[in-house]
Order: C-alpha cells, then sequence, then structure tokens
C-alpha cells in the first residue's frame, strides 16, 4: 500500500495548529484578562504563570507555518495574498507582545504601557486569528491556480463572527489556565471569569453552527446529508456534554478539570472544523492533493519533521514539568 504523503502532511500541520491554538491560546487569553485586573501584583501573577512558557507555545506556529509553505506551496501562495492584511497584523501584534512581556518585567518607570502593549497584542493576534478563520471557512476566490479576490475580501460578519468567537475561547482558556496556576485573589476572580466566559463560548459556537450550513451548501451537505448526519451526530452531543462537566468542574471547586474541559472544547470544534472542510486545504476548490509539493521535496522534508517533532514535543513535557506547581503573589522568574 503506498504512502499518503499528502495526508501525512496534512496531519502535521493539522497538529502544529491544534498544539498553537491550545497552547498559546491560554497565554494570549491571560494577556486580554490582564486589562480586567486592576492590581499591579495580581498582574505580575497571571504573567508569571505563563513567564517560562509563552514563547516555547510560539514554536508551533513556525511549525505549522513552514509545514504549510513547504509541504502545500499551492495552498500557500493562495492564503497568503488571500489574508495578507490579517497576517501580518497578527504577527506584529505578536512581535510587539513578545517584546512588553521582556520589558514589562525589567521597567522601573511606564510599566502600565507595557501592560496595554501586552494587552492590545494578545487581544489583535487572536482577532486576527479568528479573522483567518473565519476567512478559511467561507472559502478564497482562486483563478488559475491563483488568488483572484481583493485585500479584504476576508472581511465579511462571519469573520467577524469568528474573530470574537476566537478571542472569547482564548480568554476562557487563559482563565482556566490561572485556576490551575494560581490561587488566592487572582485563582478566585478568574474562575468567575471562566463560568461567564464558557456561555460566550458556547453562544459563539451555536452561532457559527447555525450560520454556516445556512450560509454554506457544501458544509450543509457535508453534516445533514444522509448517511452523515447519522455518524456526526455524536460530536454536537461530546460539545454540550464537555460544556457541562467544565461548568460543573468550575462550580465545585475543581482546578484541573476545567483547564482540561476547556482543551477538549477546542478540540470538539476543530474537529468539527476539519469536518466540514475537509480534504480541502483552502475551500472550496483546492484540496490537499491539488496545493501538496512534489512527492520528492515532502519526502525529503518528512525525514527532518519526524526527528524534529519528538524533540519539540520532549521539549514541552520538560519545561511544563520543571514548572509545575502554584504561582502565587511575588513569585517570580526574573
Amino acid at each position: 500500500m503506498p504512502i499518503d504523503l499528502p495526508l501525512i502532511w496534512a496531519a502535521i500541520v493539522g497538529l502544529a495548529v491544534a498544539m498553537y491554538v491550545i497552547l498559546d491560546g491560554f497565554d494570549l487569553g491571560i494577556g486580554v484578562l490582564l486589562g480586567l485586573t486592576e492590581r499591579a501584583s495580581e498582574r505580575d501573577q497571571m504573567v508569571n504563570s505563563i513567564a517560562p512558557l509563552w514563547d516555547g507555545n510560539e514554536t508551533w506556529l513556525v511549525l505549522g507555518g513552514g509545514a504549510l509553505w513547504v509541504a502545500f506551496p499551492g495552498a500557500y501562495s493562495v492564503i497568503m495574498p488571500a489574508f495578507y492584511v490579517p497576517v501580518i497584523a497578527m504577527l506584529l501584534a505578536l512581535v510587539f507582545r513578545g517584546v512588553a512581556f521582556e520589558f514589562r518585567g525589567l521597567a522601573v518607570a511606564g510599566k502600565s504601557f507595557w501592560d496595554f502593549a501586552l494587552i492590545g497584542g494578545s487581544a489583535l493576534a487572536a482577532l486576527c486569528q479568528g479573522a483567518i478563520l473565519g476567512g478559511l471557512i467561507q472559502g478564497i476566490r482562486i483563478e488559475n491556480g491563483a488568488y483572484a479576490g481583493g485585500a479584504f475580501d476576508w472581511a465579511t460578519p462571519f469573520a467577524a463572527l469568528c474573530a470574537l468567537g476566537v478571542l472569547a475561547g482564548y480568554t476562557l482558556l487563559g482563565a482556566a489556565w490561572l485556576v490551575l496556576k494560581t490561587d488566592g485573589a487572582v485563582a478566585a476572580r478568574a474562575r468567575g471569569q471562566a463560568k461567564m466566559l464558557l456561555l460566550v463560548v458556547l453562544a459563539f459556537m451555536a452561532a457559527v453552527s447555525v450560520w454556516t450550513p445556512l450560509a454554506f451548501e457544501r458544509i450543509a451537505e457535508r453534516w445533514f446529508a444522509t448517511p452523515n448526519i447519522f455518524y456526526l451526530w455524536p460530536v454536537p452531543l461530546a460539545t454540550a456534554l464537555t460544556a457541562f462537566a467544565c461548568w460543573r468542574a468550575l462550580d465545585r471547586g475543581h482546578e484541573v478539570t476545567p483547564f482540561l474541559a476547556a482543551i477538549a472544547l477546542f478540540l470538539l470544534g476543530y474537529l468539527g472544523l476539519v469536518i466540514s472542510v475537509f480534504p480541502y486545504l483552502v475551500p472550496p476548490d483546492l484540496t490537499i492533493w491539488q496545493a501538496s509539493a512534489t512527492p520528492a521535496t515532502q519526502e525529503f522534508m518528512l525525514v527532518g519533521t519526524l526527528a524534529l517533532l519528538p524533540i519539540i514535543l520532549g521539549y514541552l513535557v520538560f519545561v511544563y514539568w520543571i514548572f509545575r506547581g502554584k504561582v502565587r503573589e511575588g513569585d517570580s522568574y526574573h
């Protein structure tokens, strides 16, 4: 049986995107939550809960972007011009956020400015990622293998809905992380915020779930045509049960379960997205096989990538293990 290289590379890109969304998602969410925190010492506690982790989390963005460029140049050459504006805005936001992380820990005066930069950079990055997601779902216009739209074709009400939904989802992850990693007033406030954000995220998920089949016939056929509907109905059911488990865990004072449940919600939403668009890498026209590089290129890069992935995963486990435990007020890694 021949190896389906495009399918393997699609799985690698999918893994990188999922890991980035989960890992960088919660520290982007904490950046947003800083804007709802008044006491400087509590802001320091929140930032210190992710200080050893945030830059390593962004490794997955580099891996996903690089894999897309190398393995699927046909998709990369369409996606980049289609989303040039939000991609550049996202990268600038991530750069400014990274600078703010480092400078706020060293600043004697003007710390509030770097806090503002961290809040703004986190929020803008999340909104841009959501807008790109919405633009991909609604489809990209291609003619003769090239992008045939304008610079702002992605800017639609549906993309705005997805942008706000991703922002809310990241903030939920951030609040759940603070419940897990902090104590005192920060953890208590985060628990209340997580419950409110869970309801907001569910509202956005419901809105997107209703909007997509009504607006995009190809998605309606994927979910509601027989026999698909008989196989896919467990996905929304699992989402509802996971949300209930998250709410119940928050209500009962659990610390680990809310974060795991929030991750599970994201993974279920991601699964729904994959079901809606697969095998199209650039909906509605470009499949993973049509967009893929030559087999020789994919084979060559696969060797290095498969060697690199265990190193990245090992580093991830090592760092999270070293910095396990609660971060209390006054703790610092600087």
